[in-house]
């Protein structure tokens, strides 16, 4: 049972088994008060439950809205293996919109997928030149990969993404490579010769052809929900700081060192304080600046939102913590960039932040336009904010990932096979993982 005070109102929130004969552990967090009239109540469950939950949202001892919501069984926990067999059912269920507008941007360059040529080519072409691709086979929901080079540490993200995704729906046979650096790795042209191959990256670029996928960070955001201490997507959401009007009214920026753009930030900052405040956190890229700019202290991500504006400038690719940074109540600035994410596609200029030259010369004049002009400033910030909640939900990112295999695996060429040197990247086995399967297998004329 959880009790919210909001001022003087209480919310009870009580999540249990439909069925009084089944008992489950359930973690239920505060709800988190996103300051515009609505709550976010997260939950994780440590048991399956065969009939389904019940949730009940009460305001004394009302039902509040559509109380009491029904959650259909069997709801399997988190570790639970137990893929749903029918792709389309799946999607339904988890409401994973038609069609992803980049996913169909991404693939105009590969009409087919030959599998032999990309054995051929990349681990000489990728793997010794940038050292950071993994190799992955999906067969019969079991995930096998190998490393291509010395630099794949951050496969441990796409490992558990897979996995976590293998265990709710049942993933088509696929082979890709997937590129866990940095940067893009792909700039041929369609109609070179030879043209493109498909590479799945986590950014994009403009001048790039990679496919992409949501960057390790969102995708560890979104699997660390309530397990662990990390900031994440939802817990951002009730972390927003004081109401508008009671917001600094001066941009924000911290950050490393990683883009030269970033130390002009702060020579801005020291000759317009009234206006900016931007510090660097740590210096790696330009040591020799740190005596002339200064460094400053880290800053809690939740202490940013006490700033009206946030300035987002590019790292070494695109800044990660652009996502975050929608999704506090603030205004963001964002850098010109030809760097980008999954989801920036259905952001737009002047609607859902506000477009910088990419050398920060009219920085400053567009904080000053925001601060003459409060109620525009306010709701585009608002519209950020709504945009950066629908794309950013953690099933919209499971449907991401889905549909890119889907897609990737619709056009392969040949059928794809464990290579020499892969090994199974195993389902956890701790006891907090048993659980029992209770899906209706489908009716096959052909068993």
């Amino acid at each position: 049972v959880l009790f919210l005070f909001s001022g003087r109102t209480q919310f009870k929130v009580v999540i249990k088994a439909l069925s009084p004969k089944e008992v489950t552990r359930i973690y239920t967090p505060r709800p988190l008060d996103r300051n515009d009239g609505t709550f976010l109540m997260r939950y994780r469950m440590y048991g399956s439950v065969r009939k389904g939950l019940k949730i009940e949202i009460l305001y004394g001892d009302q039902h509040v809205a559509q109380s009491p919501y029904i959650l259909k069984g069997p709801v399997y926990h988190e570790y639970c293996d137990c893929p749903e067999e029918d792709p389309e059912i799946w999607q339904n269920v988890m409401s994973c919109p038609s069609q992803e507008p980049q996913i169909t941007k991404d693939f105009i360059s590969f009409p087919t997928i030959d599998l032999q040529r990309m054995l051929k080519e990349i681990p000489t072409k990728f793997s010794q030149t940038r050292g950071a691709i993994v190799h992955y086979s999906i067969l019969n929901n079991h995930i096998y990969r190998r490393s291509l080079g010395k630099y794949t540490d951050f496969k441990m993200f796409s490992d558990e993404m897979f996995l976590s995704l293998a265990r709710k729906v049942h993933l088509p046979d696929v082979e890709f490579y997937l590129n866990v650096g940095d940067w893009p790795v792909e700039y041929r042209k369609a109609n070179d010769t030879p043209g493109p191959i498909p590479v799945i990256s986590w950014c994009g670029s403009v001048d790039s052809r990679d496919i992409v996928l949501p960057t390790y960070d969102v995708t560890h955001s979104t699997l660390e929900t309530l397990r662990g201490v990390t900031n994440d997507l939802l817990s951002i959401q009730g972390n927003t700081g004081p109401f508008w009007e009671n917001k600094t009214e001066r941009a924000l920026f911290r950050g490393r060192d990683s883009r030269e753009e970033r130390l002009h930030l702060v020579k801005l900052s020291k000759e317009n304080p009234e206006l900016l405040d931007a510090g660097i956190t740590g210096y790696f890229f330009f040591r020799e600046k740190e005596k002339e700019l200064g460094k400053v202290q880290l800053m809690g991500f939740f202490d940013f939102f006490k700033y009206k504006y946030q300035v987002n400038v590019d790292g070494t690719v695109a800044a990660y913590r652009f996502p975050y940074l929608l999704l506090g109540d603030s205004l963001v600035l964002k850098q010109d960039s030809q760097y980008y994410e999954h989801f920036y596609i259905g952001l737009k200029p002047w609607k859902h932040y506000v477009p910088v030259k990419r050398n920060l010369d009219d920085l400053l004049e567009k904080i000053k336009w925001a601060k003459e002009n409060d109620e525009e400033a306010r709701k585009i910030a608002k519209e950020g904010q709504l945009m950066a909640r629908e794309l950013l939900q953690p099933h919209r990112l499971y449907c991401y990932y889905y549909k890119v295999l889907q897609k990737y695996a619709k056009r392969q060429a040949s059928k794809p096979e464990i290579r020499d040197g892969m090994e199974l990247v195993p389902q956890p086995d701790d006891r907090d993982s048993v659980c029992s399967c209770h899906r209706k297998k489908p009716l096959r004329e052909d068993l």
